[in-house]
């Protein structure tokens, strides 16, 4: 799959913090990547770096073979998370301003913006000015501002956030589209949930570092191991007893079961003691959020120093 972003070697300071060390990965045609970590840990000083708004101290940012000055921004595509659309300016007059700016036909844009704004169910808005929208409605707004001069780079910087559930699938349908027609889309969220159902691969940082970075299953298949959920009131230290069981979280009427890494789930439910309480069962692997906050706090519950290389 042919590459359209490359991150290399990209360290940032600023006085005497250090904010970015080292921090390498690639953005592919056709492909949703997540860049993930915690408040601080350098994702928006990244995608800065990658936009221009700043420059990396050391390392390089490649689109195209162009990088630094030279990277055409025109085929990229920018939804930041601070929204900044001019209030006072009514729905088209912005969108066609901001596809202008990108060089893109204005009646190229005035057929697509109509089309985006009617499948957003912004129909009939674009005479009426940016203030009077609702949130999720400017939101829409923005995000087809983003979209409007077709890049074939997109970077979203929380997406869904205003969004009701209606909104955010309207998003993820068309963020899927666009992955599906060649757009390479680099996508920062803290909804672990919308991340794991929606992206191929993923990088979290972490105090400006490389944490982890590869697929989705190759990251859950290295890095999260099994966990057990029993409906029924059992006893704890029973349950603790059980072979392979790293720890115990006590919810009152269930229980969930950590397991060692490498457990085979079928063997390992044959090792369950008659005994044991079971409405119901469920074992699956830890999801992507639990991976997240285990990182973000550092409890290291789980494999300590893993990194999934791509």
């Amino acid at each position: 799959m042919e590459v359209m972003l490359t991150v290399e070697g990209l360290e940032k300071s600023f006085k005497d913090k250090k904010v970015l060390k080292g921090i390498s990965f690639e953005v592919r045609k056709g492909e949703i990547m997540a860049i993930l970590g915690p408040n601080g840990a350098g994702k928006s000083t990244t995608i800065r770096n990658i936009m221009g708004i700043m420059y990396p101290d050391k390392g390089s940012v490649t689109f195209h073979q162009h990088n630094g000055k030279g990277i055409p921004r025109e085929k990229i595509g920018y939804l930041p998370e601070e929204r900044g659309l001019y209030k006072n300016v009514n729905v088209m007059d912005i969108l066609l301003y901001l596809a202008d700016l990108k060089d893109y036909p204005l009646h190229k844009a005035k057929e697509r913006a109509l089309m985006y704004l009617k499948k957003f169910d912004l129909e009939g808005k674009e005479k009426i000015s940016v203030e009077e929208l609702s949130k999720g409605m400017g939101q829409k707004v923005q995000f087809i501002s983003s979209i409007i001069h077709e890049p074939e780079l997109l970077i979203l910087d929380e997406p869904f956030s205003g969004l009701d559930p209606v909104s955010q699938e309207l998003f993820k349908e068309e963020i899927r589209s666009l992955a599906d027609n060649g757009t390479a889309i680099l996508l920062s969220s803290h909804q672990m949930n919308l991340v794991e159902e929606m992206c191929d691969r993923l990088f979290m940082i972490q105090r400006g570092q490389k944490v982890i970075y590869g697929t989705l299953n190759d990251v859950k298949t290295e890095y999260a191991n099994f966990k057990c959920t029993i409906r029924g009131l059992n006893n704890r230290h029973e349950l603790e007893n059980i072979p392979e069981v790293v720890r115990v979280e006590d919810k009152g009427e269930s229980s969930i079961l950590y397991l060692e890494k490498d457990v085979d789930p079928g063997n390992w439910l044959k090792q369950l003691p008659d005994k044991i309480n079971i409405h119901e069962l469920n074992i699956n692997r830890i999801s992507l959020h639990e991976i997240f906050i285990d990182i973000a706090t550092d409890k290291n519950l789980m494999k300590e120093g893993s990194e999934v290389l791509a």
